[in-house]
């Protein structure tokens, strides 16, 4: 075995193989050498070479948001620690654990007019659950700050920022350790959470005629048992609203939230008001919902979840530090069924909506909302979808999916930043095909995710080129300007067909019905490498397309 001469470095590298710690995505650098030779020669580790630090922060994102166990990414001084910024703030919301190990120069050469250097102590800070900054000898002081940093990633469900000074020469070997560093122990809390104030909770639960179960993005498919679903279901005066990314269903579930209560007026939100709102899994897509149940509070808001409780209503009056799962298991053996007529009504409506969308979509025209339709339908079951942000995860959401498909987006800041790049590294982590929907201002923002030799070939990348932000036309304020369409828009006029062809991608283009009818068909069946399908939808017809929708649900 070789092993990188300076000790500190082998320190990092023994903990985290004792930890468990698997994936490491490395990007190319000089103060990083000790790092680079000793994970990359260690059968230990799965090793990525990824050179652009912000596209490698994504992927190590989407490794760990389909293993659920941390990983890893390592990179040099100076900037390059910067750009995994991005990453780090969407893992910190996610809840997903990631563990940045940066290569740093000695204390005494920082702010004195050294290249490649700036302040990286702590520079996560608002956005880590723990920063070790190193000291730059091994010490026992080292080692505990770098277990801890592991544990912390695990525990907390988020990003940690490991720090590491190393003094030149970077890059001699030795073939013998010279650091035994201390290994400590994980210690997770054996206790069972208990549902604290227990009869003034099943006192309220039994009260309220009107229980309303939201629920966000679940990134751990099966984390609710189905007999805790069926239950909801039964339950009359319960309704459960499904995000796209919450991968939980029923067929009483509704689905399509903003199908739904956007064509609401006063009278029906206020019969949809809930006395009692329970909400658990990730940050909620629908900006209506969250108008509505701001506007229209509950008496009670309970959030479900072991480690945050964002008062996303403002009207949070319970935090419950457990699973779901436990959670509602202990609950739903101590009450009872409420009579109500709350579920029926809703059912009644969300019934007719399904069927005027039904009626909609059979005569709209060639656009977005047709694409996406057209697209979902078309998705391989068992496979697993990944949507970027802005209007695609919105369409998304109006869509029904196939209940055997997992769906994932980077929803803890939703942002377009990493999409693409999160979606690769979900890819090579999963032994489930993946498919990757979307826009074009967010594939081309985020187009060195195909600089990466490591993607599957039956990995799938649809593009919905609407010529610009096209988001922006459905938000309130759109006008026809010479500056809407330069600064908020951004209209281009730019293919992925040349990125394709450097990256040896197969690809397909389609700007009607039937060329993506057909080309959907090559798509699925091109094999032999990773595939792009770019279809071209009208720019002007679109937001009057959607807009138009919600008119007709009534």
């Amino acid at each position: 075995m070789i092993y990188p001469k300076i000790a500190l470095a082998q320190s990092i590298i023994e903990i985290c193989s004792a930890k468990g710690i698997h994936n490491i995505i490395i990007s190319p650098g000089s103060r990083n050498a000790p790092l680079t030779i000793g994970f990359a020669q260690n059968p230990n580790f799965k090793c990525y070479s990824i050179a652009d630090e912000r596209c490698a922060a994504f992927f190590a994102l989407g490794i760990a948001q389909q293993t659920q166990k941390p990983t890893a990414v390592v990179c040099t001084s100076g900037s390059a620690l910067l750009n995994y910024y991005p990453a780090v703030a969407e893992a910190f919301y996610s809840q997903i654990p990631l563990i940045i190990i940066s290569a740093d120069r000695p204390q005494s050469k920082i702010d004195i007019g050294d290249g490649q250097t700036i302040r990286q102590e702590n520079v996560f800070l608002n956005h880590s659950v723990f920063n070790a900054n190193l000291a730059e000898e091994a010490s026992a002081e080292n080692d505990l700050k770098i277990n801890k940093a592991i544990e912390e990633s695990i525990l907390r469900k988020g990003p940690v920022h490991i720090n590491a000074p190393f003094e030149e020469p970077l890059y001699e070997t030795v073939s013998e350790l010279s650091v035994q560093p201390k290994i400590t122990n994980l210690v997770e809390n054996p206790e069972t959470k208990i549902i604290e104030n227990e009869d003034e909770i099943i006192s309220i639960w039994n009260k309220a005629k009107r229980k309303l179960i939201l629920i966000g993005g679940i990134n751990e498919a099966n984390s609710v048992d189905a007999e805790i679903l069926k239950n909801f279901a039964k339950d009359p005066s319960i309704v459960v609203l499904t995000e796209t990314t919450s991968n939980l269903h029923n067929p009483s579930f509704i689905s399509s939230i903003d199908s739904l209560i956007t064509p609401f007026d006063d009278d029906d939100f206020n019969d949809f008001q809930p006395e009692l709102l329970i909400t658990f899994g990730g940050m909620i897509v629908s900006k209506r919902i969250k108008a509505f149940l701001r506007k229209h509070k509950p008496a009670n808001h309970w959030h479900i979840d072991t480690l945050r409780a964002y008062d996303t209503f403002n009207a949070l009056s319970k935090h419950f530090v457990m699973e779901p799962n436990d959670f509602f298991k202990d609950l739903l053996s101590k009450t009872e069924f409420t009579k109500s007529d709350y579920f029926s009504k809703i059912e009644e409506v969300y019934n007719l909506r399904k069927i005027r969308k039904q009626d909609y979509l059979k005569k709209i025209g060639f656009s977005d909302f047709k694409v996406f339709e057209k697209v979902i339908e078309s998705l391989p079951k068992n496979s697993q979808l990944q949507i970027s942000n802005s209007s695609a995860i919105r369409y998304a959401q109006l869509i029904d999916i196939d209940p055997s498909i997992e769906v994932y987006c980077n929803r803890g800041t939703s942002g377009i930043d990493g999409s693409t790049s999160t979606a690769v590294g979900a890819a090579t982590a999963s032994n489930k095909q993946t498919v990757f929907i979307t826009g074009d201002i967010s594939f081309l923002y985020d187009s060195n995710a195909l600089w990466n030799s490591y993607i599957p070939k039956n990995f799938k990348i649809i593009i919905i080129n609407n010529g610009g932000g096209g988001i922006f036309r459905i938000l309130p304020g759109h006008q026809e300007k010479p500056v809407f369409n330069t600064y908020f828009e951004t209209s281009h006029h730019l293919t992925a067909e040349h990125l394709a062809k450097m990256y040896q991608f197969n690809y397909f283009k389609a700007s009607d019905l039937s060329s993506l009818n057909e080309n959907l068909k090559q798509l699925y069946n091109a094999n032999d490498a990773p595939a792009i399908l770019e279809v071209f939808t009208p720019t002007q017809e679109n937001d009057v397309i959607l807009k138009q929708y919600f008119k007709e649900l009534v």
